[in-house]
């Protein structure tokens, strides 16, 4: 098994001295271009790594950013986790996933590790974490609220604008002829539930059309069998609905499924739409019509926004709004 190389062994390669690679290592620009060349040649040559722990002794600086998401297997989170891993890796960061499943107990052991410095900042996707987080008090790290967020409260937070995105998936459906809409939402304690919801409503009122409780569902969560539950819902209602509107594609699928079981056919007998244009949106049978959130570029912005943070504790604290796209298929 192949030694560590240590940063003396770098130094002797390069010709330089140890302070000298120190110095490089740590990002000093009082090292010439040539110099910085030389030593950044022999680190890659001789395969360096260099010691996170040891330097965040010294430093109190871990270099190590967490990012909390409740569900690790929801295809909408990994994209956004590509977005900030590309961007903390380029700026010199490790990044810790973070899978909270929604359990305080999770939640409190990762605000633990940013407590005790053994993690610089986070970036929560987690909408109970970042409520959490949002009305506690004497948070001394650094964050960012990732999609759902409270513009009021003075976090960064990087997200889109769900009620003009839901308004428009809404307003499309009723251009093609439909009157009775289903909204399959998921837990109205969070903004992006509540936005959306408004979204559907502004809509169906700018055209006249009456809100009908019976077609606003509301599950528990946002995967596949919580959609497959919302057909059955669906289904069992006197007047079925002509189109479904769910707030996550994971949901739409679900209940596509669930129709499609039940011998509906898409969009024929009842037109679905999701959010958020997984890549799994254009893979169905039929092809799902969706919102299309920009998510390599939700994380891109949030990790930036993290930076800023540390980079200056004294940065205005700023919201980044991205846009939206109506992306349409064949179930819509």
């Amino acid at each position: 098994m192949r030694s560590a190389v240590s940063i003396a062994q770098v130094a002797k390669h390069a010709g330089v001295s140890v302070a000298t690679v120190s110095r490089v290592l740590n990002g000093n620009q009082a090292v010439k271009e040539l110099t910085r060349a030389r030593v950044a040649a022999s680190v890659q040559a001789m395969g360096y790594r260099v010691n996170q722990l040891a330097r965040s002794l010294r430093t109190d600086e871990s270099r190590l950013l967490l990012t909390m998401v409740p569900d690790i297997g929801n295809p909408f989170y990994a994209e956004i986790v590509q977005g900030i891993d590309s961007v903390l890796q380029d700026n010199g960061y490790s990044l810790l996933l973070c899978e909270t499943g929604g359990d305080a107990n999770r939640e409190r052991r990762y605000f633990d590790l940013l407590e005790a410095r053994r993690a610089d900042g986070a970036i929560c996707l987690d909408p109970d974490t970042v409520q959490q987080a949002l009305h506690s008090h004497g948070i001394g790290f650094p964050w960012v609220a990732c999609c759902e967020f409270d513009s009021s409260v003075a976090v960064p937070y990087v997200g889109i604008d769900n009620r003009a995105a839901a308004h428009e998936a809404t307003s499309y459906l009723i251009s093609q002829g439909h009157t009775r809409i289903a909204f399959v939402n998921s837990d109205t304690r969070f903004m992006y539930a509540r936005e959306r919801l408004c979204g559907y409503a502004d809509a169906l009122a700018q055209a006249g059309i009456e809100l009908n409780s019976d077609y606003c569902l509301e599950v528990d969560s946002l995967n596949f069998s919580a959609g497959r539950k919302a057909a059955d819902m669906l289904m069992a209602l006197a007047k079925r609905p002509s189109a479904v509107f769910a707030v996550s594609d994971t949901l739409a699928i679900g209940v596509m499924r669930g129709l499609q079981v039940a011998g509906l056919q898409i969009p024929g007998d009842m037109a679905v739409m999701g959010f958020d244009d997984i890549a799994l949106a254009e893979q169905t049978c039929p092809a799902l019509s969706t919102v299309r959130q920009p998510m390599r570029a939700l994380g891109e912005q949030a990790a930036y926004l993290l930076l800023k943070q540390l980079d200056d504790a004294t940065t205005p604290v700023t919201g980044v709004v991205l846009p939206h796209r109506l992306v349409l298929r064949e179930s819509a």
